[in-house]
C-alpha cells in the first residue's frame, strides 16, 4: 500500500480525491495548508506528494521548491486550475514531476499517480534495469546514478530524463519526444523548459569530466554520445 500526502485546501476536492484513492488501495494523509504539509512530510514517509498550487498560506509551487531542498526523490504531482503553459513550466522548474489541470477525471489522476509510482519503484522486469554508457551507470531499481563510480544526486525528473537518454544512446532526441516521454505533455515551442532541464542534467553529469556525453544537436534536439 503506497502512502500519499494530499495538500489541498478545498474540502470537496480533497474529499473526492481521498475517497477515490482509498478505494483504489492507497493510504492518504491530508493537509489543508503548506504549514501542515511541512509537518506531515517531516514526520512521515510518503511515496508520493500531491500539491495544489493555490494554498492559503503559501503558493504550492513555492512549497514544492521548499520540499526539493531536502528531498530530491519523492515524486510530486501538482494540481491547479491554472492551465497556462507558463504555470505548468513554473511547477516543473520548481521540481514537480507532473502537472494536472483542474477539473480532471479521476481516472486521469489515477493514471498519473500509477505512472509516477512505477517510475519510482522500477518500471517492469521486461526492461533492463541497469543501464551503462561509457563510465555512466544508472540503476532504475535502486534509483542510483553514477559517473566514474561517483554518485550523482538527481531529482526524480532528472533521473527519468537521464534514463530516456540512456535507453536511446547515440540517437538524436527531439524536444517534442522528450516532452512526451518524460512529462507526458505536448511540447510548446514558446517555452524553454526542456533546455533548462537538459542543462540541469548536463551540469550534474558532465561537469568536471573531460569526456562530455550530453550534446546539443543544433536545430534538432539532444543526443547522448561520447566526444572521445
Amino acid at each position: 500500500m503506497s502512502n500519499i500526502c494530499l495538500v489541498e485546501d478545498e474540502q470537496k476536492v480533497a474529499a473526492f480525491i481521498c475517497k477515490g484513492l482509498e478505494e483504489n488501495g492507497y493510504k492518504v494523509k491530508e493537509a489543508k495548508n503548506a504549514g501542515l504539509a511541512k509537518s506531515l512530510i517531516q514526520t512521515s514517509d510518503f511515496d508520493l506528494l500531491i500539491l495544489d498550487v493555490m494554498l492559503p498560506d503559501m503558493n504550492g509551487i513555492d512549497l514544492c521548491r521548499h520540499i526539493r531542498h531536502t528531498d530530491n526523490k519523492t515524486p510530486i504531482l501538482m494540481l491547479s486550475a491554472l492551465d497556462q503553459v507558463q504555470n505548468k513550466v513554473s511547477g516543473l522548474k520548481a521540481g514537480a514531476d507532473d502537472y494536472l489541470v483542474k477539473p480532471f477525471h479521476f481516472s486521469e489522476l489515477l493514471a498519473r499517480i500509477e505512472a509516477l509510482l512505477r517510475r519510482q519503484n522500477g518500471n517492469g522486469a521486461e526492461e533492463e534495469h541497469v543501464l551503462i554508457f561509457e563510465d555512466l551507470k544508472l540503476d532504475t531499481w535502486s534509483n542510483i546514478a553514477e559517473r566514474a563510480g561517483s554518485l550523482i544526486a538527481l531529482t526524480a525528473k532528472e533521473f527519468t530524463l537521464l534514463e530516456l537518454f540512456m535507453r536511446h544512446p547515440n540517437k538524436v532526441l527531439s524536444r517534442e519526444f522528450i516532452a512526451e516521454q518524460v512529462w507526458k505533455i505536448d511540447f510548446d515551442t514558446g517555452t524553454n523548459f526542456i533546455d533548462v532541464y537538459v542543462n540541469y542534467l548536463r551540469n550534474k553529469v558532465d561537469k568536471g569530466f573531460k569526456n562530455k556525453v550530453i550534446h546539443t544537436a543544433i536545430g534538432m534536439g539532444y543526443i547522448l554520445k561520447s566526444d572521445k
